[in-house]
């Protein structure tokens, strides 16, 4: 699986909802005005003929009523993946929970974000649904939301949690959360024919009905009223097809890329098997569970015709595609029987895949080949992280200290945390900054900045970008006016020397690109996609910067930027002179350059790597750099490990 591939698919799985939901409308204004026709006596049967002026009123009214209906469900859900996880009943789970089943659950999780380069996103507990099921949510992994039910956590081991985890992470990389979405509201607006028709023999059977209108006319109403609820039915069943024709083919695609995540196949294989060998298997009670059915792991609600309508492939053959000498047999064991925790010992498998550039091995130091490897695999893994990349990620949660791991898990610690990170390394700068905190911050807060700091100035760089993707989902808790605050003192610090660098500036950049579009909610842009050649102003700026951030020789600046054009494959680019960049033109051109296409983005991302590698060192400024401009353009990056010299 290819990230950006996977993203172009999506476009593509779009436009066949688009042409899906067209004839599904088509087909409910054919079945509307015939029976308005037939109702109201517009129809001649002995002639054949139409009233057409009838026809286009009641078909133009039909199409705004079935749009009209699918925008205001997909208005109802731009906030985010969280609206949905609390239609089912989820209840937000608290970063420090001490709950042990709830704690397993979000190491899993934590353990993959930091694998795949992004904040580990909320993670929504239905506590009422003992089924094992699971859900992504969200328009974009920056408001992306996981939903777990209490089964799940219950009845599964740890190694069955996290091959769901890595199916529902595969959702949210693929695009299939935004399909998702686009697929409940079109849904809605072509069931609103049902519930206009139930509003109909409603008012037919008032009494107001009754007696202002003539017997004939309120019996046509009474009739249409139940055709429109028979027309309802009908959409019922185009949504099942639509759901089924746009869904099933994801799960086998999300299911592949879980095995590939974890090289372990029994983690999701037995999942799906526990789900099997239970009674109520990976059904749902909530009422909402019928709207969202495609968006589980597995099948949430009953259909009536398994092979059309049902959102998800059998059991039988999920199980087999993964693992193609099971016996047949469902299983189930009590979750005590396995380990819910890795020890500090625990080995994952190697990677099967061969290493990147193997050619380049002859001629370079081991060292310099693993940094430049290292460098393109990351990009690589964008959205595919690989069994290496989850082992680091675990090692650096076990290496991380336990006080910094406590603080940055919940809401007043973690802005602790994000204000030391913010802090000059100059005394004099950071004197300043501290005096500003004293008197800004609350007491508690700055006893605790006191007391955490000694920690973090000593923590290797390495730490830097997962602190900060550790610290997103706690900030997301905080109310509007904390969130505010919190900004403004960030904002201060790093301005209170008089100048940003490079470093301060991937904190902030960071920081806001995920929190203010979830506290500020701001109104969508046009989703104009652009290639590369088009935006070579704002490519040369970017890859202008990361040549300056690497390298101090004038040569090797126009070396470095000159490598990256050689792969970017666009002419005209000019390294920028290094006072002619500031920072608030670096951000209006990753604005822009955030509406490439998805293929332009990968070529993007390959050009800024091969600045890095150039002079075969690598910077940890580069690094950080790269995974800032990758975040911003929707592209998370995986952490880069760099082989030891």
């Amino acid at each position: 699986m290819n990230f950006f591939e996977s993203q172009d698919r999506v476009r593509q799985k779009t436009m066949q909802l688009v042409i899906l939901f067209a004839l599904a409308v088509i087909s409910l204004i054919l079945m509307t005005n015939f029976l308005v026709m037939v109702v109201f006596g517009y129809f001649n049967s002995e002639q054949l003929q139409m009233d057409w002026q009838a026809f286009a009123v009641v078909s133009l009214g039909v199409s705004v009523l079935v749009v009209a209906g699918s925008l205001y469900k997909i208005m109802t859900l731009s906030a985010g993946g969280k609206v949905i996880a609390q239609a089912l009943g989820g209840r937000l789970i608290p970063q420090n929970t001490q709950d042990l089943k709830q704690r397993t659950l979000l190491n899993v999780v934590e353990e993959m974000a930091i694998a795949s380069g992004t904040p580990a996103p909320p993670i929504y507990l239905l506590g009422d649904e003992q089924g094992i099921n699971a859900f992504a949510a969200g328009f974009a992994p920056r408001d992306a939301v996981i939903g777990v039910t209490q089964g799940t956590i219950d009845h599964l081991s740890r190694e069955q949690l996290q091959g769901v985890i890595a199916h529902e992470f595969s959702h949210i990389f693929n695009g299939d959360m935004r399909l998702n979405i686009r697929l409940i509201g079109v849904l809605n607006g072509i069931l609103v024919i049902g519930l206009l028709g139930y509003y109909l023999l409603h008012a037919t059977s008032s009494r107001r009905v009754r007696s202002s209108a003539s017997g004939n006319g309120a019996a046509g109403v009474l009739v249409l009223g139940v055709g429109l609820i028979a027309i309802g039915y009908a959409g019922t069943f185009f949504g099942g097809l639509i759901k089924a024709a746009v869904s099933r083919q994801r799960e086998y695609l999300a299911d592949a890329c879980a095995v590939q995540f974890t090289r372990n196949p029994d983690g999701i294989a037995g999942a799906l098997k526990r789900i099997g060998g239970l009674g109520f298997g990976s059904k749902l009670e909530s009422p909402a569970a019928a709207e969202v059915s495609h968006a589980f792991f597995a099948q949430g609600v009953a259909v009536y015709i398994e092979g059309l309508a049902a959102t998800h492939p059998p059991l039988e053959k999920r199980i087999r595609r993964i693992d193609p000498r099971w016996d047949g047999r469902f299983s189930y064991f009590d979750i005590s029987d396995s380990p819910t925790e890795p020890t500090d010992q625990h080995q994952s498998q190697a990677p099967d895949h061969q290493a990147p550039h193997q050619q380049v091995a002859e001629k370079m130091t081991p060292a310099v080949v693993g940094a430049i490897a290292s460098v393109a695999s990351a990009i690589e893994q964008i959205g595919n992280p690989q069994p290496d990349t989850i082992e680091h990620a675990r090692s650096l949660l076990l290496e991380l200290p336990d006080s910094i791991k406590q603080a940055v898990r919940e809401p007043y610690g973690t802005r602790t945390v994000m204000f030391c990170l913010a802090l000059d390394a100059t005394t004099v700068d950071r004197d300043r900054q501290l005096a500003y905190l004293q008197t800004h911050v609350d007491a508690d807060v700055y006893a605790l900045i006191q007391t955490l700091l000694p920690a973090l100035d000593g923590l290797d760089v390495k730490f830097r970008l997962p602190l900060i993707d550790m610290a997103i989902p706690a900030l997301k808790q905080l109310s509007l006016q904390q969130y505010e605050t919190f900004r403004d003192t960030l904002t201060a610090l790093i301005k209170m020397d008089g100048r940003t660098d490079l470093l301060e500036w991937t904190l902030h950049k960071i920081v806001l690109t995920h929190l203010d579009e979830h506290f500020f909610h701001p109104a969508p842009r046009a989703k104009v996609l652009f290639k590369i050649d088009q935006l070579k102003q704002e490519a040369a700026l970017i890859l202008s910067v990361l040549a300056y951030a690497g390298q101090q020789d004038q040569v090797e600046v126009e070396a470095a930027f000159g490598a990256a054009v050689a792969v970017l494959q666009v002419s005209g680019l000019q390294l920028l002179a290094k006072n002619a960049i500031g920072f608030v033109a670096l951000n209006q051109a990753l604005q822009a350059l955030e509406k490439l296409k998805p293929q332009a983005k990968c070529q993007l991302l390959n050009a800024c790597a091969a600045s890095i590698v150039r002079d075969q060192t690598i910077a940890p400024i580069e690094i950080e750099l790269l995974r800032a401009f990758a975040d911003v353009l929707g592209c998370p990056l995986p952490p880069v490990v760099l082989a030891e010299q």
